[in-house]
């Protein structure tokens, strides 16, 4: 982020109307945000179950702080040095939801366990008692859950006698407590149709529970169930298995979780929008906006013009975003467009402030504080 002696004059201030921000530049929508948080926690409250909502998604405490505020009871991070800015803004109650490997990480986040409450997973009993030596070289507890896998074949154990052992390895090991299981299954997210989802769902739900089951029947309690995402949480939260919920793009959305079928209970707002400029309109059936690569991502597709009808968003260059234009489309030279990103979490990574608006007027901007902190 500039500072105040830098030439470069602030993108918008407080109180800017939204027309005059300058371009490329991400911002929210807070009437969309703040309707969005409000259907999530009330969802997770109808269940009984915990939100826990996931930081990595957009890497700025002030979301975090406002989630906070209406209930929810701590946030994951997916990284350690990323949880750095929330304990920095007060947030004590922290999830890395990942394994961490490796002595400066360790060291680190052994620090941070002595400022704030943390927990990370493990599938694999030398991390164990690495985790365990790095809390001890520091004086510092950390709670330890058991990641498994329930159908995303990345990390975690599949095998419920490999949890117990890890179970019991954590249970024994100085300066851990073991904090039950995450139980998370990311692809199932972005199946399209509810249908699709609910049955990937109820199968890592009922995988999730063989495991816990698995850890009962040893004399292991198992009181936190933890994983679950905006694409399956509808089915997450209803299981009677999981207590506490991570999703992260629900606060925002996104092209690639608008493509899924959304009509059950839960209906979730476009609130974050990148504002481009048309800086070029030379030709019959193109335009060129002024963002590409470097403020927007496309590993999940292209990005989508909000609210402007016969404008497609076809190529991403590194500074340049062509547009198709339909007859009768044609847009002016300069005119500013909404564009919906693909996937909100690593185009938050792009950007070091966020630009909050309230109907046409800005109202705050907020510092992305945990953008690039990816150890």
């Amino acid at each position: 982020m500039h500072t105040d002696t830098s030439p470069v004059t602030p993108a918008a201030r407080p109180g800017d109307a939204l027309a005059t921000v300058d371009t490329p530049a991400l911002v929210l929508d807070l009437d969309a945000f703040e309707a969005n948080l409000r259907v999530m926690q009330g969802w997770a409250g109808r269940h009984g179950v915990a939100l826990r909502p996931h930081a990595k998604a957009h890497k700025c405490p002030q979301v975090a702080l406002r989630q906070l505020a209406l209930g929810a009871g701590g946030i994951c991070c997916q990284k350690v040095s990323e949880a750095l800015p929330f304990i920095e803004a007060g947030i004590r109650d922290i999830h890395i939801s990942n394994e961490v490997v490796g002595p400066a990480k360790l060291a680190l986040l052994a620090n941070l366990a002595r400022e704030a409450s943390l927990s990370v997973c493990v599938d694999h009993p030398d991390n164990v008692d690495a985790l365990s030596a790095a809390m001890t070289r520091a004086g510092a507890q950390l709670t330890v859950l058991v990641e498994v896998d329930v159908g995303q074949g990345r990390c975690g154990v599949a095998d419920s006698d490999a949890a117990v052992a890890l179970a019991r390895r954590v249970q024994a090991a100085p300066g851990l407590r073991f904090g039950g299981l995450q139980a998370y299954h990311g692809a199932m997210q972005h199946l399209r149709t509810r249908a699709q989802r609910a049955q990937a769902g109820a199968e890592a739900a009922r995988r999730a529970a063989a495991h816990a089951q698995a850890l009962r029947r040893h004399g292991i309690a198992c009181d936190r169930i933890t994983g679950g995402g905006t694409g399956s949480v509808e089915f997450d939260a209803a299981s009677g298995v999981y207590t506490e919920l991570q999703p992260g793009s629900y606060a925002f959305m996104d092209v690639d979780y608008g493509s899924n079928e959304w009509n059950g209970p839960l209906a979730f707002r476009h609130s974050l929008f990148l504002l481009s400029t048309v800086m070029s309109a030379a030709a019959p059936g193109r335009a060129v906006a002024d963002a590409g690569l470097k403020s927007v991502t496309i590993e999940s597709g292209l990005p989508s013009v909000h609210g402007r009808p016969g404008l497609r968003y076809v190529a991403a260059n590194d500074e340049h975003g062509v547009l198709a234009v339909d007859d009768g489309a044609e847009p002016v030279l300069g005119e500013v467009l909404k564009l919906v990103p693909s996937h909100v979490d690593p185009t938050f990574n792009l950007h070091d402030e966020l630009v909050v608006y309230r109907g046409d007027t800005v109202v705050g901007i907020w510092p992305i504080s945990a953008r690039g902190l990816s150890r």
